[in-house]
């Protein structure tokens, strides 16, 4: 099994959260692989004096896991996860993080907190504070403009953050930061996730080659449909397993909010209703022309759908299709997305 490098020279900090521990205890169980990632890491860490480096990769792709192992492997790592139920408001982040870092201080400001945090270090000392799902944020309850949790734009010397999200249109990062940084998204390395993938699976079917082969092409490199469908390979079962079905149907709420006004919901159905009919990549071009629409309405439909689509570019046009397969099988079996 690989993991990833320690720190050089922790700083003692307070333990996560229970609530956080269970998290990374789930997401770390049977963890594998993910060397590449864990060397970009180290190699960010020593490259450079402080800065963001960030995570990228589709739902089930593995983020968390990774994230989770790194927390698990240097404990001494802040760790913070945007999914849990209400911990997605910048406030409670704040709360949550400066109580931490301060513990007998009175201070509650991030930025003047890491200043003296960075002030107490050694010259080869790091503080790492990891966010999981930057995506999963609520920026309702932010000032407009503001970054995501109000994450400093500026770093002082030893401090890092490290990310995870999914895809996102760059012009909506939620971020603007004046420090080191570097980006790692997880689809820029398809041999080194099918590698990956081929071991996470042998673990379950003691080295079956054949259904190794078949699961890691019906896999599409997604640890999400991986995770369900192995425990449940010597069952009888009726489609998608529970656990990825309630997971996709997570994927469709936000897609479609029930909430969203009737126009907005009928636009995004009947976008939806032709990326699940035609598993080849559309331009939105030819989206709105099948469902009869404003094309520029519908490339912004699309563009709040990033973190759910893989984007290719064809003859010089972006198209667009569902991030999986089995993701579009379990909408064709929907009755009504709106």
């Amino acid at each position: 099994m690989n993991t990833s490098p320690r720190p050089p020279t922790p700083i003692n900090s307070p333990s996560n959260p229970t609530e956080f521990q269970q998290v990374i205890l789930e997401k770390s169980q049977n963890f594998i692989g993910r060397a590449f990632v864990f060397t970009a890491i180290s190699n960010f860490l020593q490259r450079c004096d402080r800065g963001y480096f960030t995570i990228i990769g589709a739902p089930g792709s593995g983020k968390s896991a990774i994230l989770a192992k790194y927390v698990t492997e240097n404990p001494y790592v802040l760790y913070y996860n945007a999914q849990l139920p209400g911990k997605n408001r910048a406030e409670e982040f704040i709360a949550t993080i400066c109580t931490q870092i301060a513990q007998t201080s009175q201070e509650t400001s991030l930025p003047s907190l890491l200043q003296q945090v960075s002030d107490k270090l050694e010259p080869q000392q790091k503080f790492i504070i990891a966010i999981d799902a930057l995506d999963a944020v609520n920026r309702n309850d932010q000032t407009p403009g503001s970054n995501l949790f109000y994450l400093p734009r500026y770093l002082p010397r030893g401090v890092y953050f490290l990310l995870t999200r999914r895809p996102y249109v760059r012009k909506q990062s939620g971020l603007l930061i004046e420090a080191p940084s570097q980006i790692l998204d997880l689809a820029e390395y398809p041999q080194q996730n099918q590698e990956d993938v081929e071991a996470y699976i042998r673990q379950y079917v003691n080295n079956s080659e054949e259904l190794t082969a078949q699961l890691t092409a019906k896999s599409e490199n997604n640890f999400m449909y991986l995770s369900q469908i192995l425990p449940a390979i010597s069952k009888e079962f009726d489609g998608l397993p529970p656990g990825l079905e309630a997971y996709y149907q997570q994927h469709l709420h936000k897609m479609i909010p029930l909430n969203s006004p009737t126009f907005e919901r009928k636009l995004k159905s009947f976008v939806l209703s032709v990326l699940v009919q035609v598993s080849s990549p559309l331009s939105a071009e030819i989206i709105a022309s099948a469902i009869d629409a404003n094309e520029y309405d519908v490339e912004e439909v699309l563009e709040n759908w990033r973190e759910f689509l893989i984007l290719q570019e064809i003859d010089g046009e972006i198209r667009y299709s569902l991030y999986h397969s089995s993701f579009r099988d379990f909408l064709s079996k929907q009755a009504n997305f709106a």
